[in-house]
């Protein structure tokens, strides 16, 4: 019934039919829209043209002559075509242009470009596409109308939000800072959504980060809900983020800072791969040549078949990215025979210095794809785990760092011993600014970590205190803080023992001070944290979400706090786009958009990609029906 064709047509008092305004031809009230559509673009051209109220005296332009029609109940004298009223959803070229320049984030200088003008007006000389100023003009009122419904949303939300920051430059070599939001809603569904980009001044510095992200804060008024905020490990963004946590702190509002658990996985990587860089360079633009060149991938091919090697996947990734870098090491263990007689072979035909690899090269290559290995299967489950808590990266990294330990006091090779002495100390570095309090407590209420597979270093009784301690202090006002009987049937007994002893004269205040302390000693408690924390850990294979789904209403206090702190973000960005190549099509993306373009055509993306409607001001677009329409015209 939203169909735009129907207010062409009116409906007939019983309900049965819809006949035609213009000439009062009749159809089913069942027939499709589509056959409207079609009545009206083959007996009425240029009915689109007009506003919806028409009736039998209506002409209509004829649009592919010029003249006009008169109907069958025109009168003898003309009218005057009657003037549209200026409807959003009929300009298809260029709303479909906008959506366009958004999906691709393209600046809009490109509707200036000679050549793509000229391209529409190839296809559609009467198209008019609009300037580069009206766009720009109606994106910003989409980026307003838009950020105004993330403002509501974000009203709503009952529980704690987590914040991330991401940095980036842009071709102008502008600095910009992403704010994004993080929480878990009632029903234990994750939501993130992008809040603003913000530009920062040359020089970058802590207070100037700082005082574009408390903009942030205040303009969707969350300087009360939000619990912590996780960003890269620069020494810049930390400040920034210590300096928020002073403030709020002073208004009694605790706020946490998480160091971003990928970025320092990346630093560790990097420092794995600096002997390997030349290598991974010769195997890269080897690698390369081959994904472009037919004959050498044929060889190529016809020698992983002769020495029954791989098998492979084509083509093979080269992103400048670590899975790329891991990808050209198990190229080599997986065909080392095939690589190095199609090297050898086409040698002199691939630009550059010699690419065949040295039996050094090779034992390098052998060394550190069986250590990097366990690297590669980290970042992979990183990228692909669904709700990536901090015990669960916490956990991993414990892991990396064991591993780097156990792989040095075993290898007898001196540049390995400088290199896992070079990954250790860039993951101390790590260490030393996550473990905390605040961190141990988002560890333990993921229902695979707890206490058991919390690192030991952090596993004390002194942040269980402090966990407790900020459970009590932030959890039980509203007596949410449940306190469970060990054994509620000695209690019971001990109860009604009491009131017998009660109803009689003879009761001594001694007697009274013991059997208070008989009640204590028998009648041991335990709070909801303890009782979590004394069951096992589930399977590592759970869904996190769905395991406090199943289990709030065992523990009601302890879930809101497992609702706002497993909302905590341990990554500032999605793992895959520091470890894949995902990443390098995002900055490519961010790169190339000036100034003025950055923040409307991210930010709309970001929240179009997320589900969120696109609309200007009270009317939403919607593309699906613009393309309804679009087909109807056309017949």
């Amino acid at each position: 019934m939203t169909s735009l064709y129907l207010k062409y047509f009116q409906t007939a008092s019983d309900g049965k039919t819809r006949s035609c305004k213009f000439c009062k031809q009749s159809y089913s009230i069942a027939t499709a829209t589509g056959n409207l559509g079609r009545h009206l673009n083959n007996r009425h051209p240029g009915y689109d043209q007009i506003g919806a109220e028409v009736g039998p005296n209506t002409t209509i332009a004829n649009a592919a002559s010029g003249r006009s029609q008169s109907h069958t109940h025109s009168i003898s004298k003309p009218q005057s075509p009657i003037q549209a009223k200026p409807q959003i959803d009929l300009d298809l070229v260029n709303w479909f242009l906008l959506k366009f320049l958004i999906n691709a984030c393209l600046p809009f200088s490109t509707l200036e470009d000679e050549c793509f003008i000229n391209s529409y007006k190839f296809l559609d000389p009467t198209a008019k596409i609009w300037p580069r100023k009206q766009a720009e003009t109606v994106m910003l009122q989409v980026f307003q109308t838009m950020q105004e419904d993330i403002r509501a949303l974000l009203q709503n939300v009952s529980s704690k939000i987590s914040l991330t920051l991401d940095f980036w430059t842009s071709c102008e070599e502008l600095l910009y800072m992403s704010v994004t939001s993080h929480w878990i809603d009632d029903t234990w569904h994750m939501h993130k959504v992008l809040l603003d980009i913000c530009h920062i001044a040359y020089p970058c510095s802590g207070p100037k980060i700082l005082y574009a992200l408390t903009q942030v804060i205040s303009s969707f008024d969350l300087d009360a809900r939000i619990v912590s905020c996780t960003t890269n490990n620069s020494q810049q963004a930390g400040h920034a983020c210590q300096l928020l946590m002073e403030q709020m702190d002073s208004q009694k509002r605790p706020l946490f800072y998480i160091p971003c658990g990928a970025h320092a996985l990346k630093m560790i990587l990097e420092g794995g791969l600096v002997h390997l860089k030349p290598i991974l360079s010769k195997i890269r633009e080897f690698v390369i040549e081959m994904n472009s060149n037919c004959d050498v991938l044929e060889d190529f091919k016809q020698m992983v078949a002769l020495y029954q090697e791989g098998p492979l996947k084509f083509p093979i990734d080269t992103s400048a990215t670590w899975n790329g870098d891991f990808t050209m090491l198990n190229l080599v263990r997986k065909a080392p025979n095939a690589v190095d007689n199609t090297m050898k072979k086409h040698e002199e035909t691939i630009p550059g210095c010699s690419l065949t690899l040295s039996p050094s090269e090779y034992s390098a290559i052998n060394i550190l794809h069986q250590f990097l290995d366990q690297f590669y299967k980290t970042t992979t489950n990183l990228c692909t785990t669904k709700v990536r808590t901090v015990g669960l990266v916490l956990f991993f990294i414990d892991h990396i760092v064991e591993l780097i330990t156990s792989c040095r006091d075993e290898c007898c090779q001196d540049w390995f011993k400088t290199l896992a002495d070079d990954m250790c100390d860039r993951a101390r570095g790590f260490t030393g600014q996550v473990y905390n309090g605040f961190t141990f407590m988002c560890a333990i209420l993921d229902p695979m970590i707890k206490r058991e597979l919390v690192p030991d270093v952090l596993n004390s009784d002194k942040n269980l205190e402090e966990a407790r301690g900020y459970y009590v202090r932030e959890y039980t006002k509203n007596n949410h803080f449940m306190v469970i009987p060990s054994n509620v049937f000695v209690g019971a007994h001990e109860s009604g023992c009491s009131s017998d002893i009660e109803n009689t004269d003879a009761v001594s205040f001694a007697e009274e001070i013991a059997r208070k302390r008989r009640r204590s000693s028998i009648s041991l408690t335990k709070d909801e944290l303890s009782q979590y924390l004394a069951e096992p850990p589930a399977p590592m294979t759970t869904d996190v979400l769905d395991w406090w789904r199943a289990n709030s209403a065992r523990f009601p206090g302890l879930s809101i706090m497992a609702r706002d702190l497993l909302a905590v973000q341990s990554t500032s960005v999605e793992p895959d786009e520091l470890f894949t190549s995902r990443g390098e099509d995002l900055l490519k993306r961010r790169y190339c958009l000036p100034f003025a373009d950055v923040r409307p055509i991210l930010c709309v993306n970001s929240w179009m990609q997320s589900g969120y409607r696109f609309r200007l001001g009270s009317a939403e677009i919607d593309f699906d029906r613009l393309v309804e329409v679009g087909v109807g015209r056309r017949g």
